[in-house]
């Protein structure tokens, strides 16, 4: 498959913490015990393929989904791998002609649904047998003629939103059994890149590359708010995560204000600018009162007191830990850990999956 330099550049910006072109798939390591660190041992860890992106948990029939973009010159496609969540051996592939990023499922675990965001488009795939089930490619296109990258994925009462990459972006919102385009959340600003629903306000929030927060009632799909938490500073705001009990939003940015942010998801009042350094991925664990960020440009993922903001633990996950799943009983951390590109695009090897027993 080949790459424009600027389809590239883009989904290594955007595409949920980065991505590289890579080598043909190598065949799969064992899950081996990860190597002692300071503070913690309980970590096991898989080299699994190349281009792994995000991950979720099937409670349902016992196992965690891992989207897959493949290579990026020799492969066509991508891989969606089922895994064991104890062991993280394979329990089941699904070789998917289009590449695979973002990911989310409906509440019964019956659909995964995934973006393919070099072709704009969505994958629903049928958990029982890993069939595809159906696929909706979106008819935007940017200024060089390239489909909006569909980034962040979000399943809520039966559809789906969508963050589409582009100037000015676009949210999509989809009827997840049929998969046909309902309406367009337009007007939203430059690059939608993470997507949040919060039960404490039952609004959606989406997050943009002007470093803007955008408030949307899922009743009407208006934008009823726009927050720039950081005023004119210059912001790429990309994922969030919340604490209902306290209404306090998390907002992630790793590469103009480096930092983490702590809003009022109510008012978008900045409670507090966490210096936290770049920060990623962002995930609150509500049953041990923890917050847990990744920081890819060093290596690193935070624990930290979610009340207090201190420092609980670090682990070195060297070399750019990205995405992050927490398990539903708030006891394992799930983390996929990319490989550096090279100059031609290509990584130097495969890219890891994470599990710590926390």
């Amino acid at each position: 498959m080949t790459m424009k330099p600027c389809a590239l550049a883009l989904l290594a910006a955007f595409a949920l913490g980065g991505c590289a072109a890579q080598k043909p798939a190598q065949p799969q390591a064992a899950a081996v015990p990860a190597a002692q660190t300071a503070q913690k041992t309980d970590l096991l860890q898989r080299e699994l393929a190349y281009g792994v992106y995000e991950l979720v948990e099937n409670p349902h029939n016992h196992a965690i989904y891992v989207a897959t973009a493949q290579s990026f010159k020799e492969a066509q496609g991508g891989v969606i791998y089922k895994l064991d969540p104890k062991t993280l051996n394979t329990l089941g592939e699904s070789h998917t002609d289009l590449k695979n990023f973002g990911a989310a499922q409906d509440a019964e675990g019956k659909t995964l649904f995934v973006t393919n965001s070099l072709d704009g488009g969505i994958t629903a795939i049928d958990t029982a047998n890993g069939k595809v089930k159906g696929r909706l490619l979106f008819s935007e296109r940017n200024e060089k003629g390239f489909p909006y990258g569909a980034r962040e994925i979000l399943w809520r009462d039966g559809l789906l939103y969508v963050g589409g990459v582009g100037d000015p972006a676009v949210i999509w919102v989809v009827d997840a059994e049929t998969l046909k385009l309902k309406t367009r959340i337009k007007n939203a600003g430059k690059w939608v890149t993470g997507l949040h629903f919060s039960p404490t306000t039952n609004r959606l929030y989406a997050a943009n590359g002007g470093g803007e927060i955008l408030v949307i009632n899922p009743r009407t799909n208006r934008i009823e708010k726009r927050w720039k938490p950081l005023g004119e500073k210059e912001a790429l705001l990309l994922n969030m995560a919340e604490d209902p009990a306290t209404g306090r939003l998390f907002v992630t940015d790793n590469s103009k204000a480096k930092t983490t942010l702590v809003l009022d998801i109510r008012t978008g009042h900045l409670i507090k600018q966490l210096d936290t350094g770049d920060s990623l991925a962002v995930k609150f664990n509500a049953k041990r009162n923890e917050l847990y960020l990744t920081q890819r440009e060093s290596g690193k993922l935070l624990s930290l007191d979610a009340t207090t903001y201190a420092l609980k633990q670090s682990w070195d996950l060297k070399p750019n830990p990205n995405s992050l799943l927490v398990s539903a009983d708030g006891q394992t951390l799930y983390v996929t850990v990319k490989q550096p590109f090279n100059k031609d695009h290509s990584t130097k090897g495969l890219d890891r999956i994470v599990r710590i027993s926390l």
